[in-house]
């Protein structure tokens, strides 16, 4: 995080490039400096990746942010989720998924995007793990392909098991 008045000057230089949004300036409690970033700036502002459920979101809804970004392992899982989406979508709110997790919350929040009307994106941290399609049993592979996810039409989330032996060679001490 850096000062309000920091962020003013990050975001006002680089209004020239359009960025899809500058994230997490400035701690997402502050909701009346969200407002004031947001109003001097043609960058869209956005936060929300560590909020937990819908309510919480409320004040920077109401602050004129541009983008939230609810992370589904953090903000109270796929149905709440659903529920923020939705909330943002009633202020004119797009929503960015935060997602740095394995396959499983992959196709969670693949399943919640493709539900929610005011989708923009899904991040995706694992691009350089090579054996990150391999945890889940049943997804495509790769299961990120040209920046997008298939969802599956099988039951649940889509995925058959988990291999256990690709998590237990991977495990941290």
């Amino acid at each position: 995080h850096i000062s309000l008045q920091s962020g003013i000057r990050l975001a006002k230089r680089i209004e020239k490039y359009a960025p899809a949004w500058l994230e997490d300036v400035i701690p997402w409690q502050y909701t009346d400096q969200y407002r004031q970033l947001q109003e001097a700036t043609t960058v869209p502002i956005c936060t929300g990746e560590d909020i937990y459920l819908k309510e919480a979101f409320e004040p920077l809804l109401q602050s004129g942010i541009s983008v939230i970004h609810p992370d589904l392992l953090t903000s109270g899982g796929t149905l709440e989720t659903k529920k923020i989406g939705d909330a943002a979508q009633d202020y004119g709110v797009a929503m960015a998924i935060h997602m740095a997790e394995s396959p499983v919350a992959a196709m969670a929040a693949a399943h919640v995007a493709v539900a929610t009307e005011n989708f923009m994106a899904l991040e995706y941290h694992s691009v350089d793990v090579p054996w990150w399609d391999d945890i889940a049993i049943g997804l495509p592979k790769p299961l990120v392909k040209d920046g997008f996810i298939t969802v599956p039409d099988k039951p649940g989330l889509g995925i058959d098991d988990i291999d256990q032996k690709v998590i237990s060679q991977h495990l941290q001490e």
